[in-house]
């Protein structure tokens, strides 16, 4: 027995534990999270609808991903689907941002007359609502430079540029490409 132990013993050299594989593994978690976080800060994030102010384009529930850099790298176009944050005329509700479609650009004058929706005089052809789908008259509300007019595609249910007024481009987040879910409508609205 006495040389049972002996053998054992003999053969097992007790090693410190190397620390350098949990050190590279953590750096390597450290800057995915860095990198991701970076990305989510500067390229892209994700929303959810919490309204039905965007109906049937846009569905309470839809998660959608937003590319920030949209605005800053082009310009702002007519029918764009936008994120901005909360202007200053709703302080009073608790959501911070908000998803519109873009109506009237910097310079436009923008109209509701017997339910037609109006840029500078002009019916505006508007695919994406619904073919019963009528806009409440309001007067004419001029739309001043870096600033744009939204409104939600859902128009009987929606608080926008008709309540609150055209919004300075400096709120803007982004512009909406891809709905994320619910996976049946995945792609772009």
């Amino acid at each position: 027995m006495g040389r049972l132990r002996d053998g054992l013993n003999r053969g097992t050299k007790s090693r410190p534990i190397s620390w350098k594989p949990f050190r590279e593994w953590i750096t390597v978690v450290v800057v995915a999270l860095v990198v991701a976080f970076g990305i989510r800060a500067a390229l892209v994030q994700t929303y959810f609808i919490p309204s039905e102010s965007m109906t049937p384009t846009l569905e309470v529930g839809d998660r959608l991903m937003v590319y920030k850099l949209a605005y800053s790298l082009g310009d702002v176009d007519r029918g764009d689907l936008v994120v901005f944050n909360r202007p200053p005329a709703l302080m009073d509700t608790e959501i911070k941002d908000f998803v519109k479609r873009v109506i009237g650009l910097a310079g436009e004058r923008v109209s509701a007359e017997n339910g037609v929706l109006l840029v500078n005089g002009k019916p505006l052809e508007e695919s994406y609502l619904k073919k019963d789908v009528r806009t409440e008259d309001f007067s004419e509300i001029w739309v001043p430079d870096n600033h744009i007019f939204v409104m939600g595609d859902n128009r009987p249910s929606s608080r926008d540029s008709r309540s609150f007024g055209p919004i300075h481009e400096n709120r803007l987040v982004g512009e909406v490409f891809v709905r994320l879910w619910p996976l049946n409508t995945f792609g772009r609205p």
